[in-house]
């Protein structure tokens, strides 16, 4: 059953094609008083039935037009009646119902292009997409200017873009307290969430009258507790002061649990006088009597109040004029919760359309949630979350599944500061009609597992010192195990910088972060340290020949090698340039080293390394490369241990395999030739070179030099 008939008894979808319903129901009377004597008591019937439709009252005119039906012989004017029984049963929310009448109407050529879209809005919210999608196309080839259809078309394919990739959200029916009936908008009743209102149709609630609109009770406000063995106690209705014998509901309770605000909608002779906005104040342990909420005098509707924690905001529902379209979230405020409210200001376009914006649920006077059969969704009412932007713009955002689902989904509320709390939802699988859900967003989970590792042989260093920094400011340590594993906790949304030192080592960094992820992970990585007992080769760094000016390319190697330095500040190092053992005509081969590891040495100077951590030196080809496991791997005619001599390259039978030995040996590396290095200017006090490191890494994080994993 639709939700919100026991609070708003007019249609729910009264905005689309309204006009066009007037018209036809029009023509109906004046056909029916067209016929001659025969025609009265068909005529009363239907005067009738379109009496008990226009006071809203769906679910009574559906057995008057049945009646009526069963006496109109003319096919047209029975095509006329089948209409109006789809659309009571579409007000009411039985899609399944509705379903049948509007598609048979489509198969029979009616002619208001209404039934075409009705069909289509049915067939979607009983997940009949694909024959959603091909009667809404039928439909804007009538009314291509239709937003709000266009809208729901364009919808049929996120729908299954949403169910296949759902969001985090986990709900659950909370069958304690769920009832055959309509059970509606709760509120936390306890600052401990173990206490709850809610709105329901249920046995029990005062009245002894059907509403003509569902054909179930009217509303009230029932109270219940979570016990011990947490399981939820059978709601109880609360004091006759807040229900009364007509519709009661959707309340929003102050975090003392002493101020009420609610819905109040009376009716005289099952005739709609309107619906309030009331506030009772909670005296002696019970609720004293309500008084109503002066917020306009000139309105249908006005309900759905929740407020801000500091009860100076108060958003609520209304037809009021200057609505969009049926009902509208407006808002009012005040300077001090005794004061006066301000006149009600429409949400405007971000907000609301054409159709309902309902339900809604303030966290702030700048973030709150509602539902909505207008924006785009999965069917009937989605839940939408709105905050405003920096110019104070209202973004609107679907939750999408699992909490909307292709029926109708409301009335969320949320614990503070926490995502976890309840909503409503007329899905399948519930107990009967409106059902409250319970919903949690699981705290998203990300570690940081790996292993230090030495680069050279590509074994475990055991007992290394690894620490983590976060831009948030966290700082941990912890050491490598036995086979050089471990492992930290992150946090969401944080940029995170891991380090590994050890003794006799460089050290190693990785980054990571969580920012922006949307699923838990535990991320794997290697710090893998070079060891520094010997000389260290840098590769790309290509010279023309006979010269020792840096290439562009040798520049972006040697940027690592700063990085490097900056990452190991205790240490001092030897740049050493060699070249092959063929002579140069234009100076010697020692002389070109000098040259070249002098051009190093001062390029890395200019990057602000400091000049007594640095010496060049030439080797010329005095100091031919010994072959290790990875060069002798990628060089079949070398063994492990093969020193590159004078000797050895000429005694190559292959001219290739020469000129390969040649390129071997020109090469520029670094070996460590301190590592108690202390800055200049740190040398008066106590001076910690990983600090030093772990404070410049907290820098680039806060800069922003974090880079994403892929």
């Amino acid at each position: 059953m639709r939700q919100i008939l026991p609070i708003f008894t007019t249609s729910s979808r009264k905005a689309s094609g309204m006009k066009s319903e007037r018209v036809l129901l029009l023509f109906v009377i004046l056909a029916i008083l067209a016929g001659g004597p025969a025609m009265a008591q068909k005529r009363d019937l239907m005067v009738q039935a379109d009496k008990t439709f226009a006071m809203g009252e769906y679910f009574k005119a559906i057995e008057k037009y049945k009646k009526a039906y069963a006496k109109e012989k003319d096919r047209t004017r029975r095509a006329d009646i089948n209409f109006r029984i789809g659309n009571c049963y579409r007000l009411i929310n039985d899609t399944k119902r509705a379903e049948t009448y509007f598609v048979r109407l489509v198969k029979q050529k009616y002619s208001n292009p209404l039934a075409i879209l009705y069909s289509a809005e049915m067939l979607k919210m009983n997940g009949k997409y694909a024959d959603a999608k091909a009667r809404y196309e039928e439909y804007l080839k009538i009314e291509p200017t239709d937003v709000m259809a266009l809208n729901a078309y364009q919808s049929c394919d996120s729908i299954l873009v949403w169910t296949k990739n759902p969001t985090r959200y986990q709900v659950e029916n909370v069958k304690d307290f769920n009832t055959k009936d309509n059970d509606f908008s709760p509120a936390f009743a306890s600052e401990d969430y173990k206490e709850l209102y809610i709105t329901s149709s249920r046995e029990g609630a005062d009245g002894n009258k059907v509403h003509g609109a569902t054909g179930q009770n009217f509303s009230d406000i029932f109270f219940t507790r979570l016990d011990n063995k947490q399981k939820w106690a059978v709601p109880a209705p609360i004091d006759k002061s807040i229900n009364s014998m007509f519709d009661d509901g959707t309340p929003w309770v102050a975090e003392d649990g002493n101020t009420m605000y609610f819905t109040r909608c009376r009716f005289d002779k099952q005739q709609e006088l309107g619906c309030q906005v009331m506030v009772a104040k909670k005296q002696g342990g019970k609720w004293g009597e309500p008084t109503v909420v002066p917020i306009s005098k000139d309105s249908v509707v006005i309900a759905h109040p929740s407020l801000t924690a500091d009860q100076l905001t108060m958003f609520f529902v209304s037809d009021m004029l200057g609505s969009l379209g049926g009902k509208d979230i407006w808002m009012i405020q005040r300077e001090k919760t005794d004061g006066p409210w301000s006149q009600p200001k429409n949400l405007g376009e971000a907000i609301n359309t054409a159709r309902d914006e309902m339900f809604p649920f303030a966290k702030t006077d700048t973030l709150f949630y509602f539902s909505s059969s207008g924006h785009p969704g999965l069917g009937g009412l989605d839940v939408f979350k709105a905050h405003t932007d920096e110019e104070d713009n209202w973004i609107v955002e679907n939750m999408k599944y699992p909490v909307n689902s292709v029926s109708d989904d409301f009335g969320m509320i949320f614990q503070k500061e926490e995502e976890r709390g309840y909503f409503v939802s007329s899905r399948t699988g519930g107990k009967g009609g409106d059902d409250i859900y319970s919903f949690v967003l699981p705290e998203k989970r990300f570690s940081l597992a790996g292993k230090v590792l030495n680069e050279r042989t590509d074994m475990p260093i055991p007992a290394a010192d690894v620490r983590l920094i976060g831009s948030d400011g966290t700082s941990l340590e912890s050491k490598s195990d036995s086979v050089g594993g471990f492992s930290f906790k992150l946090k969401a949304e944080t940029d995170y910088l891991v380090v590994a030192f050890k003794r006799g080592f460089l050290n190693g960094k990785v980054r990571e972060t969580t920012m922006g992820l949307e699923e838990s992970r535990e991320f794997n990585v290697n710090l893998v340290l070079a060891p520094y007992e010997k000389p260290i080769e840098l590769p790309n760094i290509l010279y023309d020949l006979a010269k020792w000016d840096l290439r562009p390319e040798s520049m972006i190697a040697l940027d690592q090698l700063v990085e490097t330095l900056e990452d190991n500040p205790n240490i001092t190092i030897e740049l050493m340039s060699h070249t092959d053992i063929r002579p140069f005509r234009v100076m010697s081969n020692l002389e070109l080293s000098q040259n070249r590891a002098q051009s190093v040495v001062d390029y890395l100077i200019s990057k602000g390394i400091e000049k007594d951590r640095l010496k060049a030196r030439g080797y010329g080809p005095d100091v031919p490369r010994i072959a290790d496991d990875k060069i002798a791997s990628q060089n079949s005619f070398i063994q492990v241990g093969d020193t590159l001599s004078k000797e050895y390259i000429e005694k190559l039978p292959v001219e290739q395999n020469r000129e390969i030995a040649h390129q071997l040996n020109r090469r520029t590396e670094f070996r460590v030739l301190s590592n108690d290095y202390v800055p200049m200017e740190q040398r008066k006090g106590d001076y910690d070179a990983e600090k030093q490191l772990l404070m410049r890494g907290m820098e680039e994080l806060q800069q922003g030099k974090t880079k994403i994993r892929k």
